[in-house]
């Protein structure tokens, strides 16, 4: 790529502020480096410590404690905090933001985060949303890396009175880190990602809570497959839980539907329909891998 096609692929921003630079954020930090963006990177969070080591580590050019005091100096503002906490964020960045400035977020969860947002922020000033499904059951910036979002998806979540051009601008961004982009409406969004994302969750946690100490020893390779985002940040996942209530509780409602058709053929002692489940289960997921 020469250097005038490099200029144009990142002119998304000239200055980016990331608060929470944690695995998303410092992964985006990291990724903005490798392309060698020629803004500043600012690094905001409440601990001036880790930010500091994340400056040391080469991930920001500046830490500030102060998302109002970053969003001064920044264009293009992401917010990569707790799920609770992003709308409050996004409005306190805003306050202080210039015309012009974006504001997206790496939550996954949306309608909660979008709908408070679709109005209400100062002139000129955008708030868009965005879920890069990149994410891991590891936290901190010190799993961050350059390329974790390489062909992944990040859905992007516009409503009507999105302005065109920003919703552009944030395509060209995600699309800058090699990013897949899928627009949806953030409900839809919150429908879906409640059952590919945080229902598993949600039985992983169910299955790691039922186990006794005796059985820890006979947990192989399946169990620990299938559990391991059980791993990731509690505090993170009851509020995404909470977040999407309405979505969890309908997927919820039907997953236990289709429970019971499995216990119900265990019961019966019923092996074709029994074999018909478990086929139809491994057609979905050998699908994933195509």
């Amino acid at each position: 790529m020469n250097s005038t096609a490099a200029e144009q692929r990142l002119n998304f921003a000239q200055n980016v502020a990331i608060q929470g630079v944690g695995l998303i954020g410092g992964s985006i930090a990291a990724t903005l480096r490798a392309l060698n963006f020629p803004g500043t990177i600012f690094g905001v969070g409440r601990n001036a410590e880790r930010l500091a080591e994340a400056h040391d580590r080469g991930l920001i050019d500046e830490a500030i404690t102060d998302i109002k005091a970053a969003a001064e100096r920044a264009d293009l503002i992401i917010i990569c905090t707790p799920v609770d906490c992003i709308v409050e964020n996004v409005r306190e960045a805003a306050e202080t933001a210039k015309p012009g400035t974006l504001i997206t977020d790496g939550g996954s969860v949306k309608g909660c985060i979008c709908h408070p947002l679709a109005a209400g922020l100062p002139d000129g000033v955008t708030f868009i949303g965005s879920h890069p499904l990149a994410g891991s059951e590891k936290q901190g910036f010190e799993h961050a890396k350059p390329n974790l979002f390489d062909d992944r998806v990040c859905v992007i979540t516009p409503v009507k009175s999105t302005p065109p051009d920003q919703l552009t601008r944030l395509i060209r961004f995600w699309e800058a880190l090699n990013m897949r982009i899928v627009e949806m409406d953030p409900d839809a969004h919150d429908l879906a990602l409640a059952k590919t994302s945080h229902l598993p969750h949600l039985l992983a946690s169910a299955l790691c809570g039922g186990l006794t100490d005796d059985q820890r020893q006979l947990a192989a390779t399946g169990f620990r497959d299938t559990t391991r985002v059980a791993s990731g940040d509690p505090g993170l996942w009851q509020a995404i839980f909470l977040g999407n209530r309405d979505a969890m509780l309908q997927t919820l409602d039907q997953f236990g539907g289709l429970l019971e058709q499995y216990r119900t053929a265990i019961e019966n002692d019923d092996a074709a329909t029994l074999q018909n489940l478990l086929e139809n289960a491994k057609r979905n997921r050998d699908g994933l891998c195509e």
